[in-house]
């Protein structure tokens, strides 16, 4: 273990291939393009050492002022368990100011977000793997750029929290598909390369059937291509996802601080767009 002291910078564009270096030690998937796109959405630290390092990150994504997730919370190894993840978080509380916050844990992590205030909600299920053939299904149409609106409005039903930036930019780099009824979106999912090939999420519909429907829809024009899911275990996707051939691989913790009591929406997130933004 290194004890060294370390400075806090704003998160830059100098700092990504530092921390790109941190994500590949924590076993992270990420490409450079996975860390641009958060910061593109985000504002971020970097914990610097005395050799110009990157030795810890961590991002405040501001959803408007409905919420802010806090995300990409990586303390080099070698400078665990002196503090710097505390003063990575106080630096993130410090960015989101005063938006209720979501986030998504590690069980190593757990602890110390308990510490701060935040309270377990849910947990997240990883499924990943090789597409198998599958027959599209019908119904499901690629999205347009007129669909754009009724697809913010449903994903802010769906998490409570408007993500325009979000599925704007998702939209510029992967592609969206809907479900259509009397003329109107009711549902959609999206599409985009991350991490080790593709990720499906969001996924936001009123029902199960239809989250299917929209999955299979990417399964179905992507076999033999790698494919994950990130999806909630009160969803009832993750068997599902498990029987295409998209294996269980871990997940995480989702946590809020406060907790909110919301209705129940009429819409669900089946599958978040990742751990980090959700």
């Amino acid at each position: 273990m290194r004890t060294l002291q370390t400075q806090l910078e704003r998160f830059g564009e100098q700092h990504l291939e530092g921390a790109l270096r941190l994500s590949r030690q924590a076993g992270w998937p990420h490409r450079l393009e996975d860390w641009r796109l958060a910061l593109s959405l985000s504002d971020g630290v970097a914990a610097i050492d005395g050799d110009g390092q990157v030795v810890g990150t961590v991002f405040a994504t501001a959803f408007k002022t409905d919420a802010a997730t806090i995300n990409m919370v990586i303390v080099d190894e070698a400078m665990r368990g002196q503090g710097l993840g505390r003063k990575l978080m106080d630096a993130a509380f410090r960015l989101a100011g005063n938006l209720p916050l979501r986030l998504v844990a590690t069980t190593e992590g757990l602890p110390l977000y308990e510490k701060l205030g935040f309270r377990q909600t849910g947990t997240i299920l990883q499924h990943q793997g090789i597409a198998g053939e599958m027959p599209a299904p019908a119904g499901v149409e690629p999205a347009s750029p007129a669909d754009l609106t009724a697809i913010i409005a449903l994903d802010r039903a769906a998490c409570g929290a408007d993500r325009e930036q979000l599925i704007v930019y998702l939209a510029t780099i992967g592609e969206f598909a809907v479900l259509r009824r009397n003329g109107q979106v009711e549902a959609f999912a999206a599409l985009r390369s991350f991490g080790r090939g593709e990720v499906i999420g969001p996924v936001v519909a009123s029902t199960l059937q239809d989250a299917k429907t929209l999955v299979s829809h990417f399964i179905a024009k992507r076999p033999g291509h790698f494919l994950r899911v990130d999806t909630g275990a009160e969803a009832g996707l993750a068997g599902w996802l498990a029987e295409q051939g998209l294996s269980y691989v871990g997940g995480g913790i989702t946590m809020a601080r406060p907790v909110e009591e919301r209705a129940k929406p009429a819409v669900t997130t089946f599958a978040l767009a990742n751990q980090a933004l959700g």
